[in-house]
């Protein structure tokens, strides 16, 4: 089929990828327009859809807005069939959900209705789901809204962490999507639409969202750590070399133990929560690389006692 892509961040890149892999001929590429990078912001850099695209020999737009009737009327010149969507970060006006002979599919990486929106992956891991999944969806105007065409789940392990997930489902999605527009070229995809109870919604994260709080329990602490590793990060402030410093723990796990909320329980960095204790197996200071734990602690002696704010 001819294909209109609209994707932004690496997750959308296997998608691409497969869908060119497997013929389909991509008219156009749209993705979000290149941004300033880098801590001072002096750098421009193009998204990875971008790039790959351009690897790739595929014609790509970087339009603002899509609401310019211009931009609308560009893409339904191009005529395609399809267009597919993962991640694109632009909701899209009816007159682009409409732009193509069969409509615009969505790949999104939650079990819908459970987690529409902007951050499904993390949310899924901080709630402390089991079980996620991507699913293809035809869009229509609402947010996440529309009938499923197929899905593949996945099991959520005890200590994955957002990152680990992410990996996992972008490289399903694109199978899953590639699949998906085989059956639509068929005329063989079926939807259904979306049940109306289990209702969630994936807020994007917040900057206030971030800081540990050690006073919940242990399994709400212990997911919130994995559920914004390595992105933003969770974060908690250590007494090192004489100030307290702000320190992002990337991977943790749970353990037995009791004692002051927010104290270190032994020399291997164990802390006490409001019940229950968590492990600090993997950290990262400003500035600085991240360090196994045994790695940390080479560097910083912290006695048992000490506390966590």
């Amino acid at each position: 089929m001819r294909i209109i892509f609209m994707g932004t961040p690496e997750f959308a890149v296997p998608t691409l990828a497969a869908l060119a892999g497997y013929g389909h001929e991509i008219a156009a590429v749209y993705t979000q327009p290149p941004r300033p990078a880098g801590r001072r912001g002096l750098e421009v850099v193009k998204s990875p859809v971008h790039q790959q695209s351009e690897i790739l020999g595929f014609p790509v737009h970087t339009p603002e807005s899509l609401k310019d009737e211009g931009e609308q009327q560009q893409f339904r010149d191009l005529d395609a069939d399809v267009a597919v969507v993962v991640a694109y970060g632009q909701l899209l006006p009816p007159a682009i959900l409409e732009g193509t002979r069969l409509g615009c599919y969505n790949g999104h990486a939650s079990l819908l209705p459970r987690w529409r929106g902007a951050a499904p992956i993390q949310r899924a891991i901080m709630a402390g789901d089991n079980e996620t999944g991507v699913m293809v969806m035809k869009m229509d105007e609402g947010l996440d809204t529309g009938p499923v065409a197929m899905e593949e789940r996945v099991a959520i392990a005890q200590d994955m962490t957002a990152g680990e997930l992410h990996d996992k489902l972008m490289i399903i999605g694109g199978d899953l999507m590639q699949r998906a527009m085989a059956a639509l070229e068929r005329d063989s995809l079926t939807l259904s639409p979306q049940p109306e109870e289990s209702v969630t919604y994936a807020a994007k994260i917040s900057k206030g969202e971030t800081r540990i709080d050690f006073s919940a329990d242990a399994a709400a602490v212990h997911n919130h750590i994995r559920g914004l590793s390595p992105f933003p990060g969770a974060w908690c402030e250590m007494p090192l070399g004489g100030r307290a410093e702000r320190v992002k723990i990337l991977r943790s796990t749970l353990t037995a133990g009791e004692g002051a909320t927010g104290t270190l329980l032994d020399d291997g960095l164990t802390v006490a929560c409001g019940s229950g204790a968590v492990r600090l197996l993997r950290l990262q200071k400003a500035g600085g690389k991240a360090l196994n734990a045994d790695e940390f602690l080479r560097g910083h002696a912290l006695a048992v006692g000490t506390a966590l704010s």
